[in-house]
């Protein structure tokens, strides 16, 4: 039944080696829908995080699935329960917890795995933020009897707390342009450094199938 995997989305290129762990992977952005066509999947659509969220929340509220969520912060994961609550009456959340901006220690990381086993959710979503909320994921995949799925800035889309591009600039490929506007210090390494290596190891990735594909058989 899957309640064993987890799922995520986006690409990072520091958490391939988990991702190639992942039960499904899903592209969040344009420039990996377009990847992806490129790379022969001609039909692949973009599934944004706060889309497949507020989709699996209508699931959950019909199938009386208990949810929980992991990440954010207090008032974040506040602003998240209300406007949750507001559009799915009937979703259970039966809980969430806001972990610290920081690496948590063993201990730590066991306690908020029994608070969640505790409440009794059955799916998790959490926005830790790529790569981290994929770290954490794969970490629990054997102490978790829950589905988890990774939906990046969902928790700050959905609460009000951060606005989101326009659909135009979406469309575009540009949404991480207005992002990077709205909160530079904290992205500026994401899109500046690692999108960079991202490019780089994409089109390494091209150049090995169009040599696969158009080579003369020996």
């Amino acid at each position: 039944d899957g309640i064993r995997d987890y799922k995520v989305t986006g690409v990072q290129t520091c958490a391939l080696p988990i991702f190639s762990h992942a039960a499904l992977v899903t592209p969040d952005g344009m420039p990996l829908v377009w990847g992806l066509r490129w790379l022969g999947v001609s039909h692949q659509p973009r599934v944004y995080g706060p889309d497949l969220m507020l989709a699996w929340c209508e699931r959950a509220a019909k199938l009386r699935l208990p949810i929980y969520l992991y990440g954010g912060t207090v008032d974040r994961l506040d602003r998240l329960t209300a406007y949750l609550k507001q559009h799915f009456p009937g979703l259970v959340i039966s809980g969430s917890h806001a972990p610290p901006f920081r690496a948590l220690s063993p201990e730590e990381e066991a306690i908020d795995v029994e608070r969640i086993q505790r409440s009794g959710a059955a799916v998790v979503f959490v926005g830790l933020g790529c790569p981290k909320q994929e770290q954490w994921m794969y970490r629990q995949v054997n102490q978790l009897q829950t589905v988890m799925i990774g939906v990046g800035a969902a928790f700050d889309f959905l609460s009000g707390e951060v606005s989101q591009a326009p659909g135009w600039m979406m469309a575009l490929g540009l949404e991480w342009v207005y992002r990077l506007s709205q909160e530079p210090g904290r992205l500026w390494r994401r899109y500046l450094i690692n999108n960079p290596q991202f490019i780089l190891l994409f089109g390494l990735q091209m150049l090995a199938q169009g040599w696969r594909r158009f080579r003369v058989p020996d």
